[in-house]
């Protein structure tokens, strides 16, 4: 990993949840997720649920101030388990409320057009806003880009900002598909081939 670029433990969950909420303030999916605003304290919860799940597979990294924060899942790890989904529902109703049954759909519907064939998941990635602009992200990236390059393997993420594709481009990424939440919302589905 690049120089202040560190696995997240589960000592880091807070922290590293905090800086995903803040990241995802405006997501217009994280909006649907919430029924409008994305509020922090919720967002924070259900930011530390995810990370907590994804942390035991070794894959979940942060800047060494947790600035910024990358969610991955390796290869064959990236769907939530129907047992883990179990285990964390009383959670995810504390988080959501009744939304969570609607919010299931749109689980379904990524899970749905999520490509089988072998690849790491880049489930989120975010910086806090006061430290975007400075390169985070990229360093964020990179380390698994190459790591994907080097075993072959290719990369696949949902971008839920159309302003975020170039980004994503940059490191290979190709829009395979937009799909449409509730209320036209789209999320573009993207895909990286190794080199």
């Amino acid at each position: 990993m690049e120089a202040g670029i560190r696995k997240v433990t589960v000592d880091d969950e807070g922290a590293v949840a905090l800086t995903l909420a803040k990241a995802f303030h405006d997501d217009p999916v994280m909006a649907i997720l919430f029924g409008g605003s994305v509020p922090q304290p919720a967002a924070t919860r259900f930011f530390a649920r995810m990370a907590h799940m994804q942390i035991p597979h070794g894959e979940v990294y942060a800047t060494s101030g947790n600035e910024a924060a990358a969610v991955w899942a390796p290869p064959g790890r990236w769907k939530v388990p129907n047992v883990e989904i179990a285990k964390n529902t009383p959670a995810f109703l504390r988080i959501f409320g009744l939304r969570f049954v609607a919010n299931l759909s749109i689980l379904m519907l990524l899970e749905k057009n999520h490509p089988e064939e072998p690849h790491y998941y880049l489930e989120f990635l975010g910086t806090d806003p006061a430290h975007q602009g400075h390169g985070l992200g990229s360093a964020l990236m990179q380390p698994m880009i190459d790591r994907c390059d080097r075993e072959g393997l290719g990369a696949y993420l949902e971008s839920s900002k159309e302003a975020n594709l170039g980004f994503y481009g940059r490191f290979g990424f190709e829009v395979t598909k937009i799909i449409n939440h509730k209320a036209g919302v789209p999320q573009w589905l993207m895909w990286r081939d190794p080199r």
